[in-house]
């Protein structure tokens, strides 16, 4: 029997855009809806970050106890007149679609729901068009009535009013007119989804239709090139150089069929030119072999004046090597861009990543990615398809998305592991997130943590163990201090990293991108911001990369490709030391013109250097008697870019 308590309105979608980057593309959107399945409730805890989203976290709860009724998501919907030819990202379009209701209909007083895909596409309600609408329904049946609203930019709802809506009878909707065209999204993919839910009995509680209607979004014209080496080479070693022509807004996919010329020293050997090659997607590489030691950049020039340089790589015999990291973005089986598939391709041949991870939302999205087990396979097929030892690092992984006590994504470091979900009461606390991970080869890391758009609860301190780093910079900005470049949206007093490192916390620093893109690696493309991890790891492998970051030898970026090698008395960043002073030796090479760079102790800036050029050497003499508790390096490029070197900790007296 149904329960009135459960009895929820969900007309409107989550307030609120996950990703700066929705607000950076000057086309916000509303969140996706909640759809649920009636599981049960996660418990509303009193504690929580300072700008904890209680109401999110309540609608939900209330969500997952409402009872669906058999006619809630029935009937089926399909594309009926879609654009001739290829579908291209920011073109305009038009669409119908004809929605059949099922054996149940639709009773009067229920409703239809509609739509599109995010990032990008013309919502439903737009106040330039007739009637404040880009969307509009008619019944197929003449005795049918209905009325369409837009209860927010992002949905067209459809309210039965006369009679009811019988089984089999139909409704179209018609997005975009011939006068009125809507625009398609900014990002080139494969299924983009549009969505229909129904409340079957008018009792404001409604499901989602199965089987959705999909199209594919192909890239822009061709508008950039990237090229990219591994950042760290042995002279004579040979190397990949990935090159791949992309449109305005940094999606593959491009077809040019044209020959590249490659710009190199007399010091490396390989090809002058390669070609890009018909049904190869805009994409190139070469092998090139470095045969001295020294910063090595390359110049890649194309057809119409497109040209890019590679980020500085180091050519050393001793070296450490870094690894490239991605370590947290989404496809469209949450709130994204994209299938899985071809967010490792973007990662391995696009942005030349080393290692890349999946995180799509445990309990966000359309529909719930821990009610939908059917997607969670999808994406562990695809990381154990495109995982290459020694090669390439795919990573399982989920954002464990708790409005309460901030998101975490939630990291595996093996070919399965569990989810384990914010919504279930049994994990819905990060301390009892981390007993449930105990003993896998796991790790989490908390994002966006000094503001929105929700911050981490720091008054719970980091499991040493299962989160050894924190998610310093991605595209919703920098959390590391007031003072940082980029800072994150809503930043709050004493939430900030350099807060939570006073509070003891030994974490160390890494950056990712959050994309909703489809574009690991490349999250700036497209934001102001965007952000990487660069590891210090002896080799490409699972095992490797879980050492290297519970050790913290690990630094952020907020995007570009700054090499940043730091040591205190021959000791790599993350350490922790006895003694303290010393000579702390920083160098750094960076893709553009450097401006600052600072030595930041117990959240202050203790020294500073300006600097000139795209590479320096720099040495701080660190007395024996100095407090600090720890310390970190802070690279500052004229342009806005930033790493930050994981702290040393230093041993209490």
């Amino acid at each position: 029997m149904r329960r009135s308590s459960a009895r929820v309105r969900l007309l409107a979608t989550f307030a609120g855009c996950i990703a700066l980057a929705c607000s950076e593309a000057d086309n916000a959107r509303p969140d996706p809806p909640l759809p649920g399945d009636g599981s049960a409730a996660a418990t509303i805890a009193p504690t929580g970050a300072p700008n904890a989203r209680r109401d999110l976290a309540e609608q939900m709860a209330a969500d997952l106890e409402a009872l669906r009724g058999p006619s809630d998501g029935g009937g089926r919907a399909w594309i009926e007149r879609a654009p001739e030819g290829r579908l291209r990202a920011g073109s305009a379009a038009r669409f119908e679609f004809i929605y059949e209701a099922g054996p149940l209909g639709i009773a009067q007083g229920g409703h239809l729901f509609f739509q599109p895909p995010l990032w990008g596409w013309t919502g439903p309600g737009a106040p330039d068009r007739p009637g404040g609408l880009a969307a509009r329904a008619s019944a197929v049946s003449s005795d049918l009535e209905i009325v369409a609203d837009a209860p927010d930019a992002g949905m067209l709802r459809v309210e039965i009013t006369g009679r009811a809506m019988r089984a089999g009878e139909r409704i179209r909707i018609h997005y975009g007119e011939a006068e009125w065209p809507i625009l398609v999204g900014h990002y080139a993919q494969r299924r983009a989804r549009f969505t229909f839910w129904v409340d079957g009995d008018g009792d404001g509680i409604r499901g989602l239709v199965s089987d959705p209607p999909s199209v594919d979004v192909g890239p822009g014209p061709a508008r950039q090139i990237v090229a990219h080496l591994p950042a760290t080479l042995r002279p004579g070693e040979a190397a990949t150089l990935r090159v791949a022509v992309l449109d305005e807004w940094g999606s593959s996919g491009v077809e040019l069929e044209a020959a590249l010329e490659l710009v190199l020293p007399d010091s490396v050997a390989g090809p002058r030119r390669i070609e890009l090659l018909e049904g190869a997607g805009g994409i190139a590489q070469a092998t090139l072999v470095p045969q001295e030691e020294g910063l090595l950049e390359l110049t890649v020039r194309g057809p119409g004046g497109l040209e890019a340089r590679t980020p500085p790589t180091l050519v050393s015999a001793d070296a450490d090597q870094i690894l490239w990291v991605d370590l947290h973005g989404h496809t469209q089986l949450s709130d994204g861009t994209g299938t899985p598939e071809d967010y490792l391709r973007y990662a391995r041949d696009v942005a030349a990543l080393d290692a890349v991870a999946i995180t799509d939302h445990d309990h966000w999205g359309i529909p719930f990615l821990d009610q939908a087990e059917e997607n969670w396979n999808e994406i562990r097929g695809a990381v154990a398809k495109h995982h290459e030892p020694g090669s390439f690092v795919a990573l399982l992984g989920y954002e464990w998305t708790n409005w309460v006590y901030g998101h975490r994504h939630v990291l595996h470091f093996a070919d399965d592991g569990p989810l384990f979900s914010w919504v279930d009461p049994r994990t819905d606390t990060p301390t009892e997130l981390w007993d449930a991970l105990r003993g896998l080869p796991a790790i989490t890391l908390a994002h966006h943590s000094a503001g929105q758009p929700v911050a981490t609860d720091w008054r719970i301190p980091p499991d040493p163990e299962l989160e050894p780093v924190t998610e310093i910079a991605s595209v919703h900005g920098s959390s590391e201090a007031r003072s940082t470049p980029r800072p994150v949206r809503g930043g709050i007093d004493g939430n900030f990293v350099r807060d939570a490192l006073s509070r003891g916390y030994q974490l160390g620093f890494v950056g990712s991108g959050d994309s909703h893109d489809g574009h690991p690696g490349l999250a700036q493309l497209s934001a102001s911001s965007g952000g990487l991890a660069a590891v210090l790891a002896p080799e490409r492998t699972r095992a490797s990369l879980l050492t290297a970051l519970r050790a913290r030898r690990s630094y952020a970026t907020n995007g570009p490709r700054i090499l940043l090698d730091v040591r205190l008395d021959g000791q790599v960043m993350g350490a922790r030391l006895t003694k303290r002073g010393g000579n702390l030796e920083v160098q750094v090479a960076a893709p553009a013109e450097l401006a600052v760079i600072e030595l930041v102790a117990d959240g202050a800036v203790v020294e500073r250097a300006e600097v000139e050029g795209r590479s320096t050497s720099l040495r701080f003499a660190l007395p024996e008697d100095a407090p600090e508790r720890w310390l970190y390096v802070r690279v500052l490029q004229a342009d806005g870019g930033a790493a930050w070197s994981s702290p040393y900790f230093f041993a209490e007296e």
